[in-house]
C-alpha cells in the first residue's frame, strides 16, 4: 500500500531517466529561489518588523515551513546518491517534507481567517486575535500536522488496502477541509467589501486583502491540488497503471514544493512596507523600519 502513495527516486530515476533530471533541475532552482527569498523575508519579519500582530506571527511560521520545504530539496538528492537503499532514511525525509507541506497548507488557511476576522468580524474578533492566541494555534498547528503525517504513513506501511478509507479521511482534514475554509472566507471577504458600510476602509487596504485571499487560493490550486487528487486518485483505485502513478506522483511532488517560492507573493500583503524594507536591505540605506500590519489593524485604532 505504501508503494501506492510514495514512490521513491530511484523507480523514476531507473524508468524514466531524461524526467528525474529535469526535475531534479527544477528543484535545484525551486531551492534556490526559495531559500533566498525566505531568509530574506524571515529576517525582515523577525528583526525590522517590531509589531507582532497575529499575521505576523502566522506568516514566520508559514516561512519557517517554506524554509524547510526548500532544505529537504538538496537532502533528497544527497539521499539518492549516499542512502537510495535505505527504506529508514526515505522514510524520516518524506515525513519531514508532508509535515512541513501540510504546515504551510494550514498556516495559509491561518492568515485567510485571519483576514475575514480582521475586515468581517472586527469588533468580534478582538479576544481572538492576538499574540498569546496566535502562537498557541501555531503550536497546536505543529503538532496536529505531525501526528497526522505519522498516521498516515504509519497505516501505509503496516496495514492493508482496507484502510484506505482512514488515510482518505486524514488527507481529507489535511487538506480539502481547508481548502473549503479558504474558499468559504474568501468569498465572504469579497462580498463583504463590496457593501457600503465597509466603504470607509481606504480602497488600498481593501484591494491588498482581495489581492492577498486570490493569492492564497492560486496557490492552493496550482502547488497543493494536483498532489492530492493523485492521492484520492489512488484511494479510490489502487490499481492505477504503476507508470502513470509514478509520473504523476513526481511531478505534482515538484509542484508542490513549488510553493515554498509562492508563498513570498504572500508576505507583499501581509504588511504595509515588505517591498520597500527589502528594497532598503540591498540599498543599505535607510534606517530599520516598522512594518504595520495593514489589514490586521483597525483604521479607527489611535496610532494606525
Amino acid at each position: 500500500l505504501f508503494s501506492k502513495f510514495i514512490h521513491p527516486d530511484k523507480e523514476l530515476y531507473t524508468e524514466f531517466y531524461s524526467l528525474w533530471i529535469a526535475l531534479m533541475v527544477v528543484n535545484a532552482i525551486i531551492f534556490l529561489v526559495g531559500v533566498v527569498l525566505n531568509s530574506l523575508a524571515l529576517y525582515v519579519f523577525c528583526f525590522r518588523t517590531k509589531t507582532k500582530t497575529t499575521s505576523v506571527i502566522y506568516t514566520i511560521n508559514l516561512i519557517v515551513t517554506d524554509l524547510l520545504v526548500g532544505f529537504s530539496l538538496p537532502v533528497r538528492i544527497i539521499m539518492f546518491y549516499s542512502a537510495g537503499d535505505c527504506l529508514n532514511c526515505s522514510l524520516v525525509h518524506i515525513f519531514g517534507y508532508f509535515v512541513n507541506m501540510y504546515c504551510s497548507i494550514l498556516f495559509l488557511t491561518c492568515i485567510c481567517v485571519d483576514r475575514y476576522l480582521a475586515i468581517v468580524q472586527v469588533e468580534a474578533s478582538r479576544k481572538w486575535r492576538n499574540p498569546t492566541c496566535a502562537k498557541g494555534i501555531c503550536v497546536f498547528i505543529w503538532i496536529f500536522a505531525t501526528v497526522v503525517t505519522f498516521s498516515i504513513l504509519t497505516m501505509a506501511i503496516q496495514f492493508a488496502a482496507c484502510c484506505l478509507s482512514k488515510i482518505l479521511l486524514l488527507m481529507v482534514c489535511e487538506y480539502f477541509f481547508p481548502l473549503i475554509i479558504i474558499i468559504f472566507f474568501t468569498t465572504r471577504i469579497m462580498c463583504a467589501l463590496s457593501k457600503p458600510s465597509l466603504m470607509h476602509q481606504s480602497r488600498e487596504r481593501r484591494m491588498r486583502a482581495v489581492q492577498l485571499l486570490t493569492t492564497v487560493l492560486i496557490i492552493f490550486m496550482i502547488c497543493f491540488t494536483p498532489f492530492h487528487v493523485r492521492q484520492v486518485a489512488i484511494s479510490i483505485n489502487p490499481d492505477m497503471p504503476h507508470d502513470v502513478s509514478l509520473l504523476v506522483y513526481h511531478v505534482t511532488v515538484t509542484l508542490s514544493s513549488l510553493n515554498s517560492c509562492m508563498d513570498p507573493i504572500v508576505y507583499c500583503f501581509v504588511t504595509n512596507n515588505f517591498q520597500s524594507t527589502m528594497k532598503n536591505i540591498f540599498r543599505k540605506t535607510e534606517p530599520a523600519q516598522s512594518s504595520v500590519d495593514i489589514l490586521g489593524m483597525n483604521k479607527n485604532t489611535k496610532g494606525s
